[in-house]
């Protein structure tokens, strides 16, 4: 299976330009946000399937719906990030911060990519998705470093403003390329 270019993940989100304007849905509170959030859900689920063509079609019902319901079911994984967290903040403090990295960078990206595929609370707590990023560890740290060299690119683009949407549709967009090439068909 091909990887992702970057060229390709750069121009994803300009090649349907005029759906950047869905990010002014973050200017409506609560409702606004999780429609956004499904919205956000609905493209790494594309991202997925390997579709990097375009932006979707906002539909504010149905992803206000799945943001919303996603948002619910991943309370309890947000409980138990909490707690362990909170465990980690008794051990040593260097301890403390290599762990909270580790745990940020390749456990929590991949997990939640499996959970916005499955949409199951229990999917966030299926572990063994985790097993392709260690067997593929290169792969994987090549695929976070090019989400980080993107985002830094929309980050310089948000002087002209069309980075802040850019940036926000496109968030792990090679993490989700990965997820499809190494673990979607493996669970």
């Amino acid at each position: 299976m091909a990887k992702l270019k970057f060229r390709t993940a750069f121009s994803f989100p300009f090649n349907r330009a005029k759906g950047l304007w869905n990010i002014l849905w973050i200017l409506l509170p609560i409702i606004g946000w999780f429609a956004l959030g499904g919205y956000g859900i609905r493209i790494i689920k594309g991202f997925s399937a390997g579709k990097f063509k375009q932006l979707p079609k906002f539909n504010f019902s149905s992803d206000l719906g799945l943001g919303f319901m996603m948002f619910v079911k991943s309370i309890p994984f947000v409980i138990v990030l909490i707690i362990v967290f909170g465990l980690l903040s008794f051990v040593d403090f260097w301890a403390t911060d290599i762990l909270d990295t580790l745990i940020q960078f390749f456990i929590i990206p991949i997990l939640f990519i499996h959970f916005f595929n499955k949409e199951r609370v229990g999917s966030l707590f299926e572990f063994k998705v985790l097993k392709p990023v260690f067997v593929n560890l290169g792969d994987y740290i090549l695929a976070v470093l090019k989400d980080i060299g993107l985002a830094l690119i929309f980050l310089v683009m948000w002087i002209v403003l069309v980075g802040i949407p850019a940036g926000a549709f496109t968030q792990s967009i090679f993490v989700a390329d990965f997820y499809r090439r190494r673990v979607k068909k493996r669970v």
